[in-house]
Formats: C-alpha cells, structure tokens, sequence
C-alpha cells in the first residue's frame, strides 16, 4: 500500500480564512484550475483543424467555447467532489496523492460544505448553460446539444443512481467528453460539418485524457471498491490498469500514424507521436501502489504526455 498521507497532502489551513475575497478564492481552487488544460485544449485543436483545413476562424465563437468548456469541467469537478463525498469514496481514502487524486478534500478538510459545494456545481452549470445559449444565438441550436452533452457527462459521472464512473464507463465518458465532444464541437462550430481528419485527431487527444483518469484511479483503488465505486482499475486491478493505459497508449499512436497517412498531419508528427508512446510506455511501468513516489511522477508524466500531445497537435496543424 501507498504511505500515510501527510498535511501535505490537503489543501492548505489558510484558504479557511473569512472575508469575501478569502470566500472567491477557496470557490475558485474548489474548481481544480490546474486541470481546466485538459477543456481548452481539444476546443483549441478542434479550432486550429477549422482554420488549417477550412480556412475558418471565429475569435468570439472560440472564446465562448472554450468559456463554456472550461464552466462546464469546473462544474463537473466540483460535483464530483460531492457525489464521491456522498458514497464516501474521499472521506477513507488514505492512499491519495494529493492534489491529482482523492478530489479537492475541500469538503473533508471543512473548507466547504457539501451543500455549499453543490450550489457551486450548480451555478456554474448554469453559467456553463449560459455561454451555451450565447453560441446558440450567434451559431444555431445544435450547439445546445453539444453542450448539454457534454455537461451532461460531467454531471452523470458522478451523480448518484447513474454514476458513470462506477459502472466501468467512466473512462470512456471522460475520453469523449475531454477527446471528441470538444474537438469535434469546435470543427462543427467554425466550418458547420466535421471530416474524417478531425475525428483521426480527436482520438488520440480522448486517449491521453482517458489515460490520465486510469492512471488517476490506481492510488484511489482501495478507497473507490469500500465505496462501490466500480471504476475499471477497481474492477481489473493494477495489472489490469498497465494494459489499459498500453491500449490507450496504442490507440494515440495508431490515429496519429492514420492521420499521418490521410495527410491530416505533417510528417513530422511521427517523431512526436512516436515519443509520446515511448513515453507512455515509460509511465505505464510506474502503475503500482507499492512505490508512491514513482506512482507520482508516472502521474505527472501522463499529465505531461497529454500537455505536450495537444500543443505539438495543434503547431502541426496550423505550421
């Protein structure tokens, strides 16, 4: 098993502190900022597709998409964090490595209630709704189904009675709702049609998002099965995780390659989408919960792989 915990490994006492601005700021880290990357970045990809295969570029549409985007995820974060404090995953889960896994520990370190929380989720759901409604206006309303699509897998993951995440879906509701959902929404929002080079693109970006949750969930493990929180590591084990995260590795690399050959991508991608695999693989070796420390830095190379993979993505196509 993984090490204790240590105070460390919670968000700090001082974001307890009283006044308004105090109030703003806890709401904000409540959100998990750090991770809103991995919403900007597939809109941003999907954007990059529009503008270098068709020629087409909205700043405003951009900037209310990937608003709503970033809303959305912000909302399913912090729902999250209510609907795994409700079964009781985070309250026992002592092997976290804090801050990617375990949740915010807002609720558990009394820095928010849970309803406080949930009222959060919900008015940014609602703001997300909002930025939605702006884009259906300017654009149409099929971007309202994009958008309650997407915020609809967000809220689902978590919510219990249907709880993605504990039915062995999870991972695949996050590799669509971070991966195809927002390439393809912005292709759609820019030009009104989507080609096959976009979805060739989108698959590897919902794999490496993917991956992150698998390798996310390995220290979890314990804490989610008292839970009954059946995520595909809870359900296949730690060994079962290696080749998971190798299959997604896998898959990257092989849409890579076919967007290679549809000359989607220029030929140089191969060097990055063959170091990308290598690096996956590398990352894949520290799935164990015996050795935290290399657990973690597995974490934070994975987190690298898909940071690295959405930029290199995105010089490709607009170079």
């Amino acid at each position: 098993m993984l090490e204790v915990p240590t105070q460390a490994d919670n968000p700090s006492p001082a974001l307890g502190r009283h006044g308004t601005i105090a109030g703003l700021r806890r709401a904000f880290l409540a959100t998990r900022p750090p991770f809103f990357f991995a919403s900007v970045m597939p809109v941003a990809i999907g954007t990059a597709w529009a503008s270098s295969a068709f020629h087409r570029f909205d700043g405003l549409w951009f900037g209310l998409a990937a608003a709503a985007t970033v809303l959305a995820h912000a909302a399913a974060n912090v729902y999250n964090d209510v609907g795994d404090d409700l079964i009781g995953a985070d309250e026992g889960n002592t092997d976290r490595i804090y801050p990617y896994t375990g949740g915010s520990r807002f609720i558990q370190s009394g820095l928010l209630s849970r309803a406080q929380m949930t009222r959060l989720a919900l008015g940014l759901a609602a703001a997300a709704l909002l930025n939605g409604g702006m884009l259906a206006v300017l654009r149409g309303p099929g971007v309202i189904l994009l958008g309650l699509s997407g915020l609809g897998l967000g809220l689902l993951y978590s919510m219990p009675g249907a709880q993605l995440s504990a039915r062995g879906i999870g991972e695949t509701a996050v590799a669509v709702g971070f991966g195809a959902l927002p390439v393809l929404g912005a292709v759609w929002l820019q030009t009104g049609s989507i080609d096959a080079g976009a979805v060739l693109i989108c698959i590897p970006v919902g794999a490496w998002a993917a991956a992150i949750l698998v390798i996310n969930e390995v220290p979890d493990i314990e804490a989610d099965r008292r839970a009954h929180k059946r995520t595909l590591v809870v359900r296949w084990g730690v060994a079962g995780a290696r080749w998971l995260y190798s299959g997604l590795t896998v898959v990257a690399l092989a849409a890579s390659l076919a967007a290679l050959s549809c000359r989607a991508l220029p030929w140089w991608y191969a060097f990055v989408a063959l170091a990308l695999a290598i690096l996956g693989y590398r990352a894949m070796a520290g799935i164990s919960t015996e050795a935290r420390s290399r657990l973690k830095r597995s974490i934070e190379l994975t987190l690298a792989i898909h940071a690295i993979g959405c930029v290199a993505l995105i010089l490709a196509m607009l170079a």
